[in-house]
């Protein structure tokens, strides 16, 4: 096997089996430590891997952080109907630092700071990409599902939907905007409102939620924070949210909102995973409102009594991450300190426990794991 000690320039081009591609003449090694597992709710195995190789399209990016969304877990378990790739490595919301380029790689550098998000890469061809809807794409490749994921030191993600991070951008932090923060940037974008609307935010205190109310209030959005806990309540507040309903006070949370928000928020996003708090977005959303589905609660249906629905002229929609355009924007936000990440950093190898408490229910905020750990 060609060693990278062989290189004679800065940048040069390595040639194997995987084809072409330029890479930084230091420190990318053969092996690398990373979380894998080998089937869907099977042992979770911190160890030595293979370092991936680009191909052409692609770049090679040194993670550093990784960010630990619920959909990892989803994937872990195998929760979903789409079938993930096995053996696999979770993760996509990678901030690290690119390391090579695929010999058809145009627009980054060596040393250009890059993120991994969801949506991998797709064919860039068909008629939903061609409309900037890439994650509806049926040939989309997805990170941490059936494109081996961020909870490794080494990712490969494609060029073109890779995301672009500002040079000094704190890596730790920017990287839950990578999904958690584009997701609910697209989906406060897709209730359609206007500065001064209120929206509801149903897990409110979770990875999605605090991020989402930071975004709402940043975009002029008057927020009312939906979980459950005194202290969940108290970091809402924090983070910029007018009112909050502890649903495991509450004798009446529909009624609650609707008092607070004076007939109801004309937005909801539920980024929740209960099937019980997405039903009853549907009776407590305003007239001619907007309920936004985000969160993906395993085997979940919403039901919304239909007289009520066309009485109330509400919408029901869902939003998927979001585009290279939502990206971009979130990012700005982030890095015009409008929005924060409330992050908590643990090593790769604790990836497990951190799984043991998003299913417990006890996580504030988001996990961020350190790939060096």
């Amino acid at each position: 096997m060609l060693r990278l000690s062989q290189a004679r320039s800065v940048v040069n081009p390595i040639r194997g089996v995987f084809g072409s591609f330029r890479t930084l003449a230091t420190s990318v090694p053969e092996t690398q430590k990373g979380v894998i597992f080998y089937e869907n709710g099977g042992k979770l195995e911190y160890k030595d891997i293979p370092v991936p190789k680009p191909k052409p399209n692609e770049i090679l990016i040194n993670v550093k952080y990784s960010g630990v969304c619920h959909t990892d877990l989803h994937a872990w378990k195998g929760d979903w109907p789409l079938a993930t790739k096995l053996p696999l490595v979770g993760g996509h919301e990678g901030a690290g630092v690119v390391v090579a380029l695929g010999e058809n790689v145009k627009g980054w550098e060596i040393g250009d700071l890059a993120g991994i998000k969801w949506l991998n890469g797709s064919c860039m061809s068909c008629e939903y990409c061609e409309l900037s809807n890439e994650s509806n794409c049926p040939h989309a490749d997805l990170s941490g599902y059936t494109h081996d994921g961020s909870f490794q030191q080494y990712a490969t993600a494609d060029a073109i939907q890779a995301a672009r991070i500002p040079k000094g951008t704190d890596l730790a932090e920017v990287s839950p905007i990578l999904c958690a923060g584009v997701t609910v940037y697209k989906a406060l974008k897709s209730a359609h409102l206007k500065a001064g609307d209120w929206v509801a935010i149903s897990g409110a205190a979770g990875g999605l939620g605090s991020l989402a109310v930071q975004y709402a209030t940043a975009m002029g959005y008057r927020v009312v924070g939906i979980d459950g806990g005194e202290a969940k309540g108290k970091l809402v507040k924090q983070l910029g949210g007018e009112a909050f309903v502890d649903f495991t006070k509450s004798k009446d949370m529909v009624a609650e909102i609707q008092e607070i928000t004076n007939g109801g928020p004309h937005g909801v996003i539920n980024v929740s995973v209960s099937e019980a708090a997405i039903n009853a977005s549907t009776q407590f959303v305003r007239p001619t409102g907007t309920v936004v589905l985000v969160g993906l609660p395993a085997g979940a249906v919403i039901k919304s009594d239909v007289f009520s629905h066309v009485i109330k002229s509400i919408n029901i929609r869902g939003s998927y991450v979001g585009n290279r355009a939502d990206t971009r924007e979130a990012i700005d936000f982030f890095a015009a300190g409008k929005v924060k990440s409330p992050i908590k950093v643990v090593g790769l190898s604790e990836l497990p426990e951190v799984y043991e408490l998003m299913e417990q229910g006890k996580i504030l905020g988001r996990y961020v794991v350190d790939t060096a750990k």
